[in-house]
């Protein structure tokens, strides 16, 4: 009987802490990639993605200088406090909407009425399905 390896091991994966969740989240949020992030603390990828995706805590320095690089306090980041929200920058889905409706400015007065009724349509039909929906799933 012959045995056969497979050609890669299994990559040992385990869930990541909270704190990996939250860092993960809050690096997303502020549109940073791993390798950005690493560099500003002075550090490297795969340290950050360990960070992320298996340790429970860093050292208490490096979340000094997570919480530096992310512009949250360290309780926020350790979730001892909620994050709090910075209402004078838009999200980034919100920021590729108004891009898209500022390049629909440029488009002929014909084409910027189609595409309003077009967004108006949509919004409408949805607005209508919601308690459509509600409505079946409670006679459910």
């Amino acid at each position: 009987m012959a045995f056969t390896l497979p050609s890669e091991m299994p990559r040992k994966t385990r869930q990541g802490s909270d704190f990996g969740r939250r860092l993960t989240a809050i690096r997303k949020e502020r549109s940073l990639t791993q390798i950005e992030l690493a560099e500003a603390i002075g550090s490297n990828q795969r340290l950050l993605s360990y960070y992320e995706n298996v340790a429970d805590h860093p050292p208490a320095a490096v979340i000094a200088e997570l919480a530096r690089a992310l512009k949250v306090s360290a309780d926020e980041l350790l979730g001892l406090k909620p994050l709090r929200v910075d209402r004078s920058k838009p999200d980034p889905e919100a920021r590729r909407l108004w891009k898209k409706f500022q390049q629909v400015l440029a488009l002929p007065e014909k084409d910027r009425r189609a595409v309003l009724r077009l967004v108006s349509s949509l919004v409408d039909s949805k607005r209508r399905v919601g308690p459509e929906r509600e409505r079946r799933s409670a006679q459910g």
